[in-house]
């Protein structure tokens, strides 16, 4: 698994991690973490991994750090204390997801205890090869969309009791559109004539609008083109659940708008089958987020015009499902 970013990965992080952070945290209060502090981990709680390899995945991610531990496992640990509570969650559940979804997702063999070095649990998993979708060529975007589509109508069936709620633990992804509706308008009204205000402004209240009227399904949460793996340009498995809760699957879709063209979303679509307010409730999400990062980063930079992209994107669309 190798991460390179690109605007479409890697637009929200700075402005998101600002708006998002709880009261109190900032951006600059993540952990160091190096691989020489991973192999002493390693040695010290699973002394038959002892010796092997540790290499940082460069870039190293945002929430998580990523190392690769020999040939065929991966260490993952939190980069600061508001992703903690994702590492146990995900050493929880994926296990149990992971049979009955028709892609690879990562499998998490061992729980990593916190310690003097290192403040949280972490995890040692099972490695699966593969590029990122924003580094890798795609073969077929609608038969890419396709499975990706395939892969989320699994996870919705996926038996959900027990599961976790959105909260704070992943950013009330699955939550509803209420969560973000200051930050939203606080945008709008920041951007001023840099975005169509008032039709900006329909798109966010036609989403806010509705809510998710069925029983709450597994939702993923951070479906992005970082989080795709290609292999001989097909998408080869699905990566970084730690935004995965039991809620509403509008949060899921805005790949739609972010990394599909209009034949990838139109696949997309027709396999996801789902009511028209999720797809309004869609667009929300991505376009909360597109504005914040627009509002941050509009200066001439790639996540500023990937950002605009992406609005354009939305109310394109918007106009074209009304």
């Amino acid at each position: 698994m190798r991460w390179v970013p690109s605007p479409a990965a890697a637009w929200c992080c700075g402005a998101c991690e600002a708006l998002l952070s709880s009261p109190g945290t900032t951006v600059d209060d993540r952990l160091r973490v190096d691989a020489n502090l991973v192999s002493s981990l390693v040695a010290q709680q699973f002394p038959r991994w002892a010796g092997l390899p540790v290499r940082a995945v460069e870039p190293g991610g945002w929430d998580h750090r990523t190392f690769r531990l020999g040939d065929d496992l991966g260490v993952r640990m939190p980069s600061a204390r508001r992703y903690a509570d994702q590492v146990e969650k995900e050493y929880r559940w994926l296990p149990r997801l992971a049979p009955l979804l028709p892609l690879p997702i990562p499998r998490p063999l061992v729980l990593g205890r916190p310690s003097a070095t290192f403040p949280f649990a972490w995890t040692v998993f099972s490695w699966i090869e593969g590029d990122t979708a924003d580094a890798a060529p795609i073969a077929d975007q609608p038969a890419f969309a396709t499975a990706l589509a395939h892969f989320l109508v699994a996870l919705y069936a996926a038996d959900a009791r027990g599961g976790p709620a959105p909260g704070p633990h992943n950013f009330f992804r699955g939550g509803a559109l209420a969560t973000y509706d200051a930050e939203t308008r606080a945008a709008i009204r920041l951007l001023g004539a840099e975005v169509d205000s008032a039709f900006v402004t329909e798109v966010w209240e036609t989403a806010f609008r509705s809510t998710w009227q069925c029983e709450p399904v597994w939702v993923h949460g951070d479906v992005a083109a970082g989080n795709l793996l290609v292999r001989d340009g097909r998408l080869a498995a699905v990566i970084d659940f730690g935004s995965s809760a039991v809620g509403d699957p509008a949060c899921d879709l805005s790949i739609a708008w972010t990394f599909l063209g209009e034949e990838g979303r139109t696949a997309f679509r027709e396999v996801l089958l789902l009511d028209r307010e999720t797809w309004q409730r869609g667009r929300g999400w991505t376009l909360w987020k597109a504005l914040i990062v627009f509002a941050e980063h509009r200066h001439a930079t790639p996540q500023g015009t990937h950002a605009r992209r992406v609005i354009e994107t939305v109310l394109a669309d918007h106009r074209h499902s009304a």
